[in-house]
């Protein structure tokens, strides 16, 4: 859902003039603010600069003030037309500029960004808390809500009424005002925190690097991971030498592959501690302040905990329904973790290693996977070459939509790494356009791998306008004459994030509050993807040899699927032990600031737990963006519940004997993927699956039962 923003003259004037002193670009010469005359209306990328943005904002602030001003000068009765439709409709220019500031800020940043983005941070949260917080504007929604009963609406906008009302109320718009008051200077410092979260981690991973100079050092590592490193180091001035960092696909082939374990320790060690080094990008103390605020917040709410205010709206409805989850799953992980542990330190022991180490898991993990299954992470990469990743990807939405994927050349690009498709319906009639931005660019773009977007689907007219979206990763470059050859990590991520892309291409939804899904439910469409992609049927459509062009052989598919199992011990407890820290932080009732120790905190409940040192959680605190940088706030449980769903999902597919069941398929799309918000989400679900979901097919899945 769009944020709802308002802005004082005052402020933007303070706000402008920090931008360096450069002028206000005249409306007409601002590129985020004319028409955009692109094929699609695609952002004219290559005409913003950077003191567009601040000036943009600014405006589109203004305009939304304006309309919203107009919402609750009305002299008319508050109808569904000049109340909530109009408040659903406005902010679209805001909406235009902000998403292209937001994507250049995870995608190419740099210390002018980053300035910027500190001085829009508490502009974004005033607009959001002038708006939330609105009487008159909330007068006259409550008003349509009491009678909505009488003004013969159809499901939709029902569904519109209430959820506008609904979020109004989250926001604290039956408060007194002195509680709002409260309310807005909390929400200011939890959005500031945020962000500085949030790049802290992004300069603290950019800062530290690893640099070899004597090839010995790299033996076990891959040709293709030694060329990487030697690219990487020529291009940051140390042409013959090797460079690795701490974004993930530099560290993670390096501790599944050096032989040298000291250097696996100190690459470990560098990577755990990232903002935790009592530096200028420590998080510990923003950590207790953003804790501390959200539960300041959930107090002001009404609620005794932060987990509890913000579960009251999401699948799972309350803490202790998170908790269940969890705990069902925690137990068998962690003994088939302790198995994994066994057959790990039996390996290392051929090695003089008596007392396996966080830094030793995924090597002689590697090492036992081969043993078992003979077959290793390097031996598949040539099969899983980018570009035929992609055509896999774009071939199974076809097989289960119809739909199709066709490069755009010409048209402007997020950055010029990125590349453009046009995605068309079964009948040819256009869905929306998708971008593709896959490699890591250590210190510009942020870790990991996501789904975003410079427009959403919307109706004008009558008529439905596509989404712009965009698939963001972190994946291995090519390198040494090779392209880019993915992992098996890499290519499941692929998939995953395209899921969330079908998503935003197929919603069909007719206003914009009722776009996108809670939290719980939003991996739901990634991850059924994933379970496509290692599907033999599927594999030797696109797992062909870079070189050769040969489909990987039947004997490594059957390996693939054998091994495929092996090692969710250990997938499984580390991501638990993240979401269980997630909750735990949340759940607090009261903090002490000058007492709360962030790490002793963190030790003592996964230590409780019972988990084994050889495995730290996903996230360590000090790093842990998904929860302090906010969006899987007391909701980091969410890929593990949504996977309930999937697996439960997929399980409609292979009861029928075909994983490309066209009656499944449509029945998905229809009931899922087109929905969004319109009913509540496990109501969506039962209408697709005829029943609610039942945690066998996961356990199976994984491997756990």
């Amino acid at each position: 859902m769009k944020t709802k923003l308002i802005l004082s003259i005052m402020l933007g004037l303070i706000i402008t003039s920090y931008v360096s002193g450069s002028p206000i670009c005249n409306s007409n010469d601002n590129p985020l603010l004319t028409k955009w005359d692109t094929p699609f209306e695609i952002p004219p990328f290559e005409k913003i600069k950077k003191e567009h943005y601040m000036p943009a904002i600014i405006k589109a602030i203004t305009v939304h003030n304006e309309e919203i001003n107009n919402i609750i000068n009305n002299k008319d009765s508050a109808t569904f037309e000049n109340t909530i439709l109009a408040y659903d409709k406005s902010g679209e220019l805001l909406s235009k500029v902000y998403s292209v500031f937001s994507s250049v800020q995870s995608i190419n940043s740099n210390d002018e960004i980053i300035k910027l983005a500190i001085a829009v941070s508490p502009l974004m949260s005033k607009h959001i808390n002038d708006i939330s917080l609105n009487e008159k504007l909330f007068e006259r929604i409550k008003s349509v809500y009491q009678k909505r009963e009488t003004l013969g609406l159809n499901y939709d906008q029902m569904r519109l009424v209430t959820e506008t009302f609904d979020n109004f109320k989250r926001n604290g718009a039956n408060l007194p005002q002195k509680e709002k008051e409260e309310l807005k200077v909390v929400n200011t410092k939890i959005s500031s925190l945020q962000l500085k979260f949030s790049q802290n981690i992004l300069k603290e991973t950019a800062a530290w690097t690893l640099l070899i100079v004597d090839k010995e050092y790299l033996v076990g590592l891959s040709e293709v991971q030694i060329s990487t490193a030697a690219s990487r180091a020529a291009v940051a001035g140390h042409p013959g030498k090797w460079l690795f960092g701490l974004d993930n696909p530099s560290i993670m082939p390096f501790l599944q592959s050096a032989q040298n374990r000291e250097l696996r320790k100190k690459m470990m060690d560098a990577y755990l501690n990232r903002c935790n080094n009592n530096n200028e990008n420590d998080n510990k103390e923003v950590i207790v302040e953003l804790i501390n605020l959200r539960l300041k917040k959930a107090q002001l709410m009404g609620y005794e905990n932060f987990a509890q205010y913000v579960l009251e709206n999401r699948m799972a409805k309350k803490p202790e329904a998170v908790y269940e989850l969890l705990d069902q799953l925690w137990t068998p992980a962690l003994q088939v973790a302790k198995k994994e542990l066994e057959d790990i330190t039996e390996i290392a022991k051929s090695d003089g290693i008596s007392d396996v180490r966080a830094y030793d898991w995924r090597y002689y993990f590697e090492k036992s996977k081969s043993k078992k299954f003979k077959v290793s992470e390097e031996e598949l990469r040539p099969y899983f070459k980018l570009e035929n990743v992609r055509e896999g990807i774009f071939y199974v939405a076809n097989k289960l939509y119809g739909i199709t994927f066709t490069q755009l050349e010409g048209v402007p690009l997020p950055h010029p790494e990125a590349v453009a498709f046009e995605c068309k319906d079964y009948d040819g009639k256009h869905l929306g356009v998708l971008f593709m931005d896959m490699f890591s660019r250590p210190g510009e773009k942020r870790g990991g791998a996501w789904c975003g977007g410079y427009r959403s689907q919307k109706y004008v007219d009558g008529k439905r306008v596509g989404g712009l979206v965009t698939i963001v990763g972190n994946f291995t470059r090519p390198s040494g004459g090779k392209p880019a050859l993915l992992s098996l990590d890499e290519t499941t991520t692929f998939f995953h994030e395209f899921g969330h892309a079908l998503a935003s291409l197929l919603i069909d939804v007719k206003y914009e509050g009722l776009d996108g899904y809670v939290r719980d439910f939003v991996e739901l469409p990634s991850q059924i993807m994933e379970h496509w992609a290692l599907e033999p049927e599927v594999l030797e459509v696109y797992a062909k040899h870079y070189e050769t062009g040969e489909v990987i052989p039947a004997e490594l598919i059957d390996k693939i699927d054998k091994a495929g199992k092996y090692g969710q011990g250990f997938a499984t407890t580390e991501y638990l032990a993240a979401s269980l820290l997630d909750m735990e932080f949340h759940v607090l009732k009261e903090m002490t600031d000058s007492t709360f120790d962030v790490l002793a905190f963190e030790s003592k409940i996964l230590g409780d737990r019972g988990l084994i040192s050889q495995i730290p959680p996903r996230y360590r605190s000090p790093y842990f963006n998904h929860t302090f940088a906010g969006g899987y706030t007391a909701g980091y449980y969410s890929y593990i519940w949504a996977e309930v769903l999937d697996c439960d999902a997929y399980e409609a597919f292979l009861e029928t004997g075909d994983i490309f069941n066209k009656e499944v398929a449509t029945k998905f799309r229809k009931e899922i993927l087109e929905r969004g918000r319109e009913e509540d989400a496990m109501n969506l679900y039962i209408n697709f699956r005829g029943k609610r979901p039942g945690i066998e097919p996961l356990l199976k899945n994984r491997g756990l039962n």
